[in-house]
């Protein structure tokens, strides 16, 4: 049986094109190794969204190298072959995202694949999630130009899955025992617009690839749904309702980046300090319990301590939920580069330092105050006897805090159960089984 090695790197979408290789592999009749010594073959699925990443990328490519040999190279980084070849010339193939098929070719070239797929029986999706939680991907690539951001040269303009699609993976997700969906796309709010929002059949009935039409039917298959990557449109407050009736978890994962309108428009961004208060305010007025996660760049080209105060105070006033932050990275071929004004390192991490240190405050502050109160909590991990580690609705995994449960030790993975919160800590939560 041929063995394949498989090194999956980068965001959640890159994951999902990582399942999509292993399930179509395993069709064909190749197994997985979880070592370099075992595998006759190692894939590498890159990230070459910022230069961090893509050093990330390429001393994996280059330990799989060094231990197998035998390297076949997709993803984000594979879309600029010259810079893998450049440093890795005995790679054996480079394809670049989402390209399943060019994988599996460069696979069969060097190992013929086991049996024919015609003739047996199609394995189940390969999932490299646990098994109650997955992600679903709605669409490929992006339309917008931000200025820091060349993912539309890497992953190419937006490209919508039909709604019909999306909905039957989420169903047989959820039959197979998944208890949360999170839908990604590089701009989820801009789902389906590529098609015309066109209908296709699900079953017996038409689903528009429109995100309201389309969550609306996903939640009648009871698991948690968890949008990430949306961006402030105004359509988004037309979501709200279904959160605020519980068929979608009152969760925005909205990337705003900054605060100051000059450094967003240098970042071909929407918004601003009042006009983001004014949409959060608007959206809590619908949903008060919606818990909102961001991300922001500091250390821009051009950004000056008052630009950055006005992101600090307009963090201190949002009282965001969650918030990522990121210096500024030149990404070879952004636009930003290009940029007069670049701020120093030292000035960069020192800004970085300052906003997490605001944020740790606030955070800590809105986590007091769920003391006392019982919220719903997945489970994720049962470490020992009596304590599980899960979380509620605030709490996508990887990214957010979780929640540390006294239990009564009969409770499994991927269960729902109700939690009194005792403790606050700045990210994570305490409490006992209620």
């Amino acid at each position: 049986m041929a063995k394949i090695g498989f090194v999956s790197l980068g965001c959640p979408k890159a994951l999902v094109d990582s399942e999509q290789i292993l399930s179509r592999l395993k069709a064909l009749g190749y197994e997985t190794s979880p070592s370099y010594e075992e595998a006759e073959l190692v894939i590498v699925n890159t990230c070459g969204f910022i230069n961090e990443a893509v050093e990330e990328s390429l001393e994996a490519i280059g330990e799989a190298l060094k231990e197998n040999g035998k390297v076949v190279v997709t993803g984000c980084l594979g879309a600029r072959p010259e810079k893998i070849r450049e440093r890795h010339p005995q790679v054996l193939a480079i394809t670049g995202p989402g390209e399943v098929e060019r994988v599996l070719e460069a696979v069969q070239e060097v190992l013929p694949a086991p049996r024919d797929p015609f003739l047996d029986l199609i394995p189940p999706q390969v999932k490299l999630t646990p098994r109650h939680y997955a992600y679903v991907k709605l669409s490929e690539g992006c339309d917008h130009r931000c200025s820091f951001c060349i993912i539309p040269k890497l992953r190419g303009r937006l490209r919508s899955r039909d709604a019909a699609d999306v909905l039957a993976e989420a169903a047989r997700l959820v039959a197979t025992g998944t208890k949360e969906l999170l839908l990604v796309a590089q701009d989820l709010s801009a789902y389906g617009v590529d098609l015309g929002h066109r209908e296709s059949f699900f079953g017996d009935r038409l689903v528009r690839a429109e995100l309201k039409d389309l969550l609306t039917h996903m939640a009648e298959l009871g698991a948690w749904i968890r949008l990430h990557y949306v961006y402030p449109y105004p359509h988004v407050k037309d979501l709200l309702p279904l959160m605020a009736e519980g068929k979608v978890l009152p969760y925005l994962d909205v990337p705003l980046q900054h605060a100051s309108e000059r450094i967003l428009r240098l970042m071909r961004r929407p918004g601003g300090y009042e006009s983001h208060l004014k949409t959060l305010k608007a959206w809590r007025e619908v949903v008060p319990e919606l818990a909102l996660r961001s991300t922001f760049i500091v250390g821009f080209p051009g950004e000056t301590e008052e630009d950055f105060q006005i992101l600090l105070d307009f963090l201190e006033e949002a009282e965001l939920d969650r918030v990522g932050v990121f210096a500024y990275s030149p990404v070879e071929g952004a636009e930003a580069n290009r940029l007069p004004d670049h701020v120093p390192e030292e000035v960069k991490e020192e800004r970085k330092a300052r906003l997490l240190e605001l944020q740790a405050r606030v955070s800590l502050r809105k986590n007091q105050r769920f003391v006392g109160k019982t919220l719903e909590v997945l489970v994720d991990e049962l470490p020992e006897p009596g304590l599980a580690v899960g979380r509620t609705y605030r709490d996508a995994p990887g990214v957010d805090g979780v929640v540390y449960v006294e239990t009564d030790g009969t409770v499994r993975v991927g269960e729902r159960i109700p939690v009194r919160i005792t403790r606050a800590d700045t990210y994570d939560l305490h409490g006992v089984q209620a």
